[in-house]
């Protein structure tokens, strides 16, 4: 701190370098918003404005219908239904599963125990292409395809992101904690469920937000193995937009992805403080 002080004063701008600042932060900020916006005004425009050149960013005639077609042309709800349930029964079964490995390595005293926390760490450097095929033989002789269990069961097994994460977020909290219970009489299963959990919520809300991004953005996973129209996700759903109209509807289709990315937007601004404060203590802690 006293050699940041010599170097930059006391840590104050002048207002040359205040303006500097905004400037730069502005600028920023409008690189990564432009393209919502562009995206928002598009969805909102006649199909010829779409063309028009120089392109109209303020004033042109607004057409809501357009968010009222998607609807009706296209079976819009239907995707959205899709991948609401398939997203939430993954999120629900990975977290759950991802949590009590994490709980076991970061609490049970097991011999070995850091060589397979490597190994399942070093599945993460395992590119998804190498099992892709493997795993596609696997669920095609069970007969599982065009349906989402091949999507929803290897969530079962948890992920090594997630496990990292909760384990570093459960190795800071007391160990005493543990001791307390085994006093009253209780058992791991007390101390996971009673003591563990409760106090994992902004770990726990990080791992299910960094897992529905995953599962709502998700294309590769369905693409493989849902094959019937009527079971498609919203990703399937925008990819193969454009053949349910012949063409390329640009308005159309901004106002599908306005509707897409509106959830994840939505969730994410309302959880940022969980979201936050699980990432900076899961990378502090442990």
């Amino acid at each position: 701190m006293l050699r940041f002080r010599k170097i930059y004063g006391h840590g104050e701008l002048n207002p040359l370098q205040k303006i500097v600042t905004y400037v730069l932060l502005l600028a920023g900020a409008v690189l990564f918003v432009f393209p919502v916006y562009w995206m928002i005004i598009t969805s909102l425009k006649h199909l010829p404005d779409v063309y028009t050149m120089p392109p109209s960013l303020l004033f042109f005639d607004i057409r809501w219908e357009n968010y009222k077609d998607i609807f009706t042309i296209a079976p819009m709800g239907k995707y959205l239904w899709n991948t609401v349930w398939y997203s939430a029964v993954s999120i629900s079964i990975h977290v759950a599963a991802s949590s009590l490995v994490a709980f076991g390595f970061a609490r049970l005293r097991a011999k070995g125990s850091g060589i397979l926390f490597a190994i399942v760490l070093s599945t993460m450097m395992l590119p998804p292409q190498v099992t892709m095929i493997p795993q596609y033989l696997v669920f095609n002789k069970l007969g599982l395809i065009d349906t989402y269990y091949p999507l929803i069961i290897p969530a079962i097994g948890g992920g090594a992101f997630l496990i990292f994460l909760m384990r570093q977020f459960f190795l800071g909290l007391s160990k005493d904690l543990d001791e307390a219970v085994k006093i009253d009489g209780g058992g791991y299963w007390t101390v996971y469920f009673r003591i563990i959990l409760p106090l994992s919520m902004p770990a726990l809300a990080t791992a299910a937000i960094l897992d529905f991004m995953y599962r709502w953005n998700d294309l590769i996973g369905p693409l493989i193995y849902i094959n019937s129209p009527e079971k498609f996700p919203l990703s399937l759903g925008l990819a193969g937009f454009t053949a349910a109209f012949g063409g390329t509807p640009w308005n159309l289709l901004m106002a599908a992805s306005v509707v897409a990315v509106a959830p994840p937007l939505v969730l994410f601004f309302f959880t940022q403080k969980y979201f936050i404060r699980g990432i900076v203590i899961s990378g502090t802690k442990g």
